[in-house]
């Protein structure tokens, strides 16, 4: 997806969406290094199943293990 940095707030970068610029993005400017206003970005979203996989195995075997210390 595209984005515009629209401004920066502090430590955050204001991003719209490309090409309507409607929706916002928040993110750390310091990930951002060198970037300016008005500049154009691509960013790439995509999931990561085995890490996904991975967290909810952890959380379901804490989730498990609360449960046994109540009873």
């Amino acid at each position: 997806m595209k984005v515009t940095v629209d401004r920066f707030e502090g430590k955050t970068a204001v991003l719209l969406v490309r090409p309507e610029e409607t929706c916002t993005i928040l993110f750390p400017k310091k990930l951002l290094p060198g970037v300016e206003e008005g500049d154009v970005l691509e960013i790439t979203v995509r999931e990561e199943a085995r890490d996904t996989e991975d967290a909810r195995e952890r959380v379901s075997s804490l989730i498990e293990k609360l449960r046994q210390k109540e009873d």
